[in-house]
Formats: C-alpha cells, structure tokens, sequence
C-alpha cells in the first residue's frame, strides 16, 4: 500500500477540520434530497501557502468547493442524530 505524502495529509486533515469546526457554518433547515445537490458552501481560503497552492486557490477570503482545481472531490458526512 503506498503512503500519503505528509503535504496532502495536512491538506486534507485541514479542509476536514474547516468544515466540521467553522462556527460560520449554518446547519440546513433540511437534509438535501436523495439525488439532490449539496447546498452550496463556502469555506475560509487557507492562511498556508501550500495548502492554497494543492487546493488550486489563490487570495483571501472565502472559496466554495467547485473552485478547487481537481478532478474529484471527496465530501464526507457525518450524522450524529
């Protein structure tokens, strides 16, 4: 099995703590419809240099997930209810 590369561990252990401790996000009113699209979400654009630059992101300020430059993106969700 080959390993990640610290770089992209930092990336992803960052994106995954933005999205689960970012007071500015508001929970739905209601889950999205099976089939639906996910709500649009924007998300602080990071202060380090390289996870800006893996993300594919530039300047400050907020990002929404179609703006990283990848072929995929992986979003997981967690219900605790």
């Amino acid at each position: 099995m080959k390993r990640m590369s610290p770089r992209k561990f930092v990336a992803i252990v960052s994106i995954v703590l933005t999205l689960t401790l970012n007071p500015a996000l508001i929970p739905a009113k209601s889950a999205p419809r099976k089939g639906g699209a996910m709500p649009e979400i924007s998300l602080p654009i990071p202060k380090a240099p390289a996870h800006r630059k893996y993300l594919g992101l530039s300047g400050k300020g907020q990002f929404k997930i179609p703006q990283i430059k990848a072929d995929v993106v992986i979003i997981e969700i967690f219900s605790m209810y």
